[in-house]
């Protein structure tokens, strides 16, 4: 486990798995790297991506600093970006795909091709969601970086 102090002081954890472009991927409210859909994700992105998912502020092994503010998340994912080299591809998905949006539109330049899903992963068994599916988009990706869902999930 890694750590990077957020704007505010506050302690963001974070790991990193594979090697190539930077992607940070950014869970739901009710997850952590523990528990959710990015360490999965970050399996099978990790061939051709360096993959880095954190614990949103108040999760996991994160600090908290109150009062909460979105602008304070927005922050912290600046933070695990400034750590990926000061410039990454973003995958949120639930309220961490609208955090990974709104980070995009503040203007900082530093979260590229936001992706999103309303969806936290793929669910095995159903037709958009097979591993089989998953890998078929997988392998058709430009290696330099297409971090974005396949269509339907």
């Amino acid at each position: 486990m890694n750590t990077v102090v957020s704007a505010d002081g506050t302690a963001i954890a974070y790991s990193v798995t594979g090697s190539g472009p930077a992607v940070v991927f950014v869970d739901g409210a009710l997850c952590h790297r523990a528990f959710g859909p990015g360490t999965a994700l970050a399996e099978q992105l990790a061939a051709h991506h360096t993959v880095y998912t954190y614990d949103r502020r108040g999760r996991g092994a994160s600090g908290d600093t109150a009062p909460f503010a979105v602008e304070r998340e927005i922050e912290d994912l600046a933070a695990v970006i400034e750590a990926a080299g000061g410039s990454a591809r973003v995958i949120g998905v639930s309220s961490g795909a609208a955090l990974a949006l709104r980070a995009a539109a503040s203007g900082s330049g530093s979260a590229t091709s936001p992706s999103t899903s309303r969806r936290s992963a793929p669910r095995t068994g159903s037709a958009s969601g097979s591993p089989r599916t998953w890998r078929t988009w997988r392998r058709r990706s430009p290696r330099a970086g297409a971090a974005t869902p396949p269509p339907g999930s």
